[in-house]
């Protein structure tokens, strides 16, 4: 009867034990930041503020790689979109920024510029000759004029969420 007590008592005390030690692994929050890359969130228990680390203002949203048939000059893969989160406005909707890049590879300006954009609307306003909403998920970039090869075009929009852009049509120049 003492050896099965004995038994007991061993195995009680080895779960005892693990529970413990996972409950302080738990407690002092071991950072898998070398395992997943940065830590996107940290909430700041002393006065309970979210944080997000700034390395980089921009996130890409379109990636696609070129399917290039033989004597294509450019395709929608060419222009790229980064967009991200920038300094609200001082009511406190958010604001994002966005970049329109051409990477075309072949040297070419690209035209008629097309992206999918939803019901897209700011709070700030936007020159409408660098974007502006034709309809529902039809935005026109540079007024539909050639984007330079490795051009940029910029602007701010400010809502409450950060609209999904892609590219939908484009013209070679």
């Amino acid at each position: 009867m003492s050896r099965r007590f004995g038994s007991i008592r061993i195995l009680l005390t080895l779960a005892v034990v693990f529970l413990l030690v996972m409950l302080l692994l738990s407690v002092l929050g071991r950072d898998n930041s070398s395992s997943v890359g940065l830590n996107l969130l940290r909430i700041q228990e002393e006065n309970a503020t979210l944080s997000i680390p700034h390395r980089k203002l921009l996130r890409e949203i379109a990636k696609d790689e070129p399917n290039r048939i033989w004597g294509e000059k450019c395709t929608k893969a060419d222009i790229v979109i980064n967009q991200g989160p920038t300094e609200p406005l001082p009511s406190g909707v958010p604001t994002y920024t966005v970049e329109i890049i051409n990477v075309c590879v072949t040297g070419c300006d690209i035209s008629g510029i097309h992206l999918s954009c939803g019901w897209f609307s700011s709070a700030r306003l936007i020159n409408p000759k660098i974007f502006k909403r034709l309809r529902y998920n039809d935005c026109l970039v540079n007024d539909g004029k050639p984007l330079v090869n490795g051009g940029t075009l910029s602007f701010q929009y400010a809502n409450t969420f950060l609209y999904p852009l892609s590219v939908s049509h484009v013209a070679c120049s």
